[in-house]
């Protein structure tokens, strides 16, 4: 706990285009919880290689990422925002957990077998030790909660499995960390399968809205947008496609379901889609504009990247100093 608050950590990978269910999901809540913890949010490119990236493209990608969370409206002063791959503690820490984990435990990972299906002629060690990289991600920074979706939790009980493991042999040394318990972030469907979440990697475009696209772009989208076939604004679950667009309607306009059904009733999808997609545009653009404004200031971008990364370095070598007398690693002699 630092500044009498508890510390919070946070992450995105720098691959692919972020889309608006990375935002009203998980970055729009950051920002609004940011100012109660002590955070560190990180662009965590060292899990982006367990599949192969095009050099130029990560590094790319990496800082656009990094600007999206400032643009959001993370204040780089107040929480540190950094690369992943410019804090060597995460690297060294992964390898010391390595082997305090048990391979049973990794083989039960649902993640791994999910991705070892899409990437079969690339099933690397990394993508198999993964989650024990993310354990060493919080524990770095003796994270007391961390905010993750549904497909994340396995990994936390994992990261919590480790934490306590070690301390059981080594003493007090990591906080276990808790999931975050608040008020939870949108949950955004595909536009064209409401039964998968809104993904980056979604080989149909038309299914996802990345927080670039322009307002032509989304209003088409939206049009296209799967519903149902009762014709009504209902918000029940017998309508998955309706659902996830009043969802959507609501994140970006904080109304609630009910209040969107009475404002709707009686009108067809068509005016609905219409101003689903008129209140995702009023919500992407002064996020677009601020985007374009801070790309613009590649020096204080530098400056925001080289603070943030000494703030990381300094806060992750306490722990990782710690884990190294604990383990029996030598220190290198005064004078």
């Amino acid at each position: 706990m630092l500044d009498g608050k508890k510390t919070l950590f946070s992450g995105m990978q720098a691959t692919g285009n972020l889309t608006l269910g990375n935002y009203l999901g998980a970055l729009k809540n950051w920002v609004t919880i940011s100012d109660e913890y002590q955070t560190f949010f990180s662009v965590v490119d060292m899990h982006s290689i367990t599949v192969r990236q095009d050099p130029a493209e990560l590094r790319k990608r990496a800082r656009a990422l990094l600007t999206l969370y400032i643009a959001a409206g993370l204040d780089p002063e107040k929480n540190c925002i950094y690369y992943q791959s410019h804090v060597s503690g995460h690297a060294e820490l992964a390898w010391i957990l390595n082997c305090f984990t048990y391979m049973g435990e990794l083989n039960r990972m649902t993640q791994f077998k999910d991705k070892a299906a899409k990437h079969a002629d690339n099933i690397n060690a990394g993508l198999f030790t993964y989650p024990v990289l993310m354990a060493a991600d919080i524990l770095l920074y003796q994270a007391d909660v961390v905010p993750v979706g549904i497909d994340q939790m396995q990994h936390l009980e994992l990261t919590r499995d480790i934490a306590i493991r070690f301390n059981n042999i080594y003493g007090d040394v990591f906080t276990v960390p808790e999931a975050y318990i608040g008020k939870s972030g949108a949950r955004v469907m595909s536009l064209q399968d409401p039964a998968k979440k809104m993904s980056k990697s979604d080989e149909n475009p038309n299914g996802s809205i990345y927080l670039m696209d322009d307002p032509d772009t989304v209003m088409r989208k939206f049009k296209r947008a799967v519903t149902d076939s009762e014709a009504c604004v209902r918000y029940c679950d017998g309508q998955p496609g309706i659902h996830n667009l009043i969802d959507i309607y609501c994140a970006c306009t904080g109304k609630t379901p009910q209040e969107t059904e009475a404002e709707f009733d009686g009108r067809g999808y068509g005016d609905f889609k219409g101003a689903v997609g008129e209140a995702v545009v009023s919500v992407l653009k002064p996020l677009q504009a601020r985007f374009a404004d801070l790309s613009k200031n590649k020096d204080y971008l530098d400056g925001v990247i080289r603070e943030n990364a000494r703030k990381a370095q300094y806060f992750s070598a306490k722990t990782l100093r710690k884990v190294q007398k604990k383990v029996g690693f030598p220190e290198i002699p005064r004078g």
